[in-house]
């Protein structure tokens, strides 16, 4: 069990980063477009139907930003945002570059890998898996997670 340690904060600050994002996307909350305008976006990157796509992706981030700030099924959670950041990175992010200044994918980077290291570290003792007993994370997990969320993403980009 790798509950020993306290990471609850960062993991709490990735999932709700996340979440954030996503709502943007769905909802338009936070400044964001909302789902109509994210799905006219998702079209010009080539995603049809744009709609279905920025729908997907917001449930995406919003679900697995969730899971990963509560700390519940976080493999589950990681693997969700790993999948739907590296997409965002190969397809809006990557031509431009390294640093998130200017729009490039340094960003991303930091929350997939953010998420994949709960899976790999565990939640936290201030977690719900960890109040549940569950016992998610390590070695096998984090690699699960990984290519679980290499193959959504992969998914998407064919």
């Amino acid at each position: 069990m790798t509950y020993g340690h306290r990471a609850t904060p960062s993991t709490v600050a990735v999932g709700l980063i996340l979440a954030t994002h996503g709502t943007q996307k769905l909802f338009g909350w936070f400044g964001g477009p909302g789902l109509d305008a994210t799905g006219q976006f998702f079209t010009m990157l080539g995603f049809a139907p744009g709609r279905r796509h920025a729908l997907m992706a917001g449930l995406a981030e919003t679900g697995g930003g969730l899971l990963l700030a509560l700390g519940l099924l976080a493999p589950v959670g990681a693997a969700l945002v790993f999948g739907v950041m590296l997409v965002a990175a190969v397809t809006v992010h990557i031509e431009k570059g390294f640093f998130a200044q200017n729009g490039w994918y340094e960003f991303t980077l930091v929350l997939g890998a953010g998420a994949l290291s709960v899976a790999f570290m565990g939640p936290g003792l201030l977690s719900l898996d960890a109040l549940l007993g569950y016992s998610m994370s390590g070695i096998l997990w984090g690699v699960g997670a990984f290519f679980v969320g290499l193959l959504g993403g992969a998914i998407q980009l064919v």
